[in-house]
């Protein structure tokens, strides 16, 4: 459509006999040919910038031969613009440069030849097509790069949010599943296993305390369920967030699992090497707790008769935990691991930039153990908190 409007509007001024200049090489018709290739070089203006550029300029330089025509002056300054806005970023660096330069050269040449001010009037024309489109294509070129840049932004943006809410749901997602395992496993495993000696061995005795024991635990079963439902609720019904269990009822937890262990021929001793009055960090206390509570669990399920061992040392460095279990082939019932509790407890101490090692190893005495041992770190558990 500028192509044709151009070349139209300059047929249409020639007709009239509306000239640029008159008296020059090439006088008449001769004036459309240039008008011609310069309505043609529009039609490349934004495929083609560069090369819409050079042709355009070789017909303008021509159009200075015939009587000139207006329609031709102004189809090149759109050219020139189009030059600076669609073509590479490079040439619309360069374009501006050298626009203005040419300026300032025929302005100082035209002066020096002509020697009469009315020669600067020709620099201001060469300014007005030529400097000043191509200043004109800058400016409407950053200004789309900047907005360019500002949605790219806004889309990048937009991009990490989603991937921050994201992770943050799996991250959630995880931890409530790592807590709901170290909660409810151990109640479980006592549950299955006093239930499967209840139901393969055919006495009343037997059956009564593995039912007090299914009872027992069932009920803390319900009350650790609670708790985490209060924890993901943010607070419960008297508007007060549940406490997290802590090493303080590790003493309960030991017992109950002498308790839950005993039908088994297994036993439990606890060796708390800490000290009196040692505060700790909470999410290195819960950690702490929950290792443990996992491990006596793995112990109820997998551990053949003998003692379990809980041993605690800690200084105001890091906090140690070693849980060490007799390993073998264990007969009567069995409750089958899913591994999901290793890669909780693994989870917990990575969180705190703790060591984590779990695995069967050879005792002093030449037998096999099952040995779960996390270092935390407690000046660091302490910014943490």
């Amino acid at each position: 459509m500028i192509a044709l409007a151009g070349l139209l509007g300059g047929v249409a001024l020639w007709s009239a006999g509306l000239h640029t200049q008159g008296g020059r090489v090439l006088p008449g018709a001769w004036v459309l040919l240039p008008l011609a290739v310069m309505a043609g070089v529009e039609l490349l203006r934004r495929t083609a910038p560069a090369t819409a550029l050079a042709v355009g300029t070789l017909a303008l330089i021509a159009d200075q031969l015939t009587t000139g025509s207006l329609a031709t002056v102004v189809m090149f300054t759109d050219v020139m613009y189009a030059a600076v806005l669609y073509g590479t970023p490079a040439a619309a660096r360069r374009i501006p440069w050298t626009t203005g330069a040419i300026t300032v050269a025929v302005t100082i040449g035209f002066f020096a030849w002509l020697r009469v001010p009315d020669a600067l009037l020709i620099g201001v024309v060469t300014a007005l097509i030529s400097f000043f489109p191509a200043s004109t294509g800058v400016l409407v070129r950053n200004h789309r790069d900047a907005a360019e840049s500002a949605r790219l932004r806004a889309e990048q943006t937009a991009l990490l949010a989603e991937m921050d809410r994201t992770q943050a749901v799996a991250a959630e997602r995880t931890r409530m599943a790592r807590d709901l395992h170290d909660m409810v496993a151990n109640h479980l495993s006592a549950i299955a296993l006093h239930s499967t000696a209840a139901l393969s061995l055919d006495d009343e005795r037997t059956t009564r305390d593995a039912l007090g024991v299914i009872r027992e635990n069932s009920v803390e079963g319900l009350a650790e369920m609670r708790r985490l439902i209060g924890l993901l609720r943010e607070r419960d019904g008297s508007g007060t967030v549940s406490a997290a269990p802590t090493l303080r009822a590790l003493d309960s937890l030991v017992e109950q699992a002498r308790t839950n262990g005993a039908s088994s021929g297994l036993r439990f001793a606890l060796d708390d090497r800490r000290g009196e009055g040692v505060a700790l960090p909470t999410p290195i206390d819960l950690a702490a707790y929950r290792i443990i509570q996992e491990s006596l669990t793995n112990a109820l399920k997998h551990a053949v008769p003998g003692t379990t061992t809980v041993e605690l040392d800690g200084s105001d460095r890091a906090l140690t935990v070693e849980v060490r279990s007799p390993f073998g082939d264990r007969p009567g019932p069995r409750v089958p691991g899913s591994g999901a509790g290793l890669i909780g407890m693994r989870e917990r101490v990575e969180l705190l930039d703790g060591e984590f090692e779990a695995g069967p190893v050879t005792a002093a005495d030449g037998g096999k153990i099952w040995l779960v041992r996390a270092e935390l770190p407690v000046l660091e558990g302490r910014e943490s908190a």
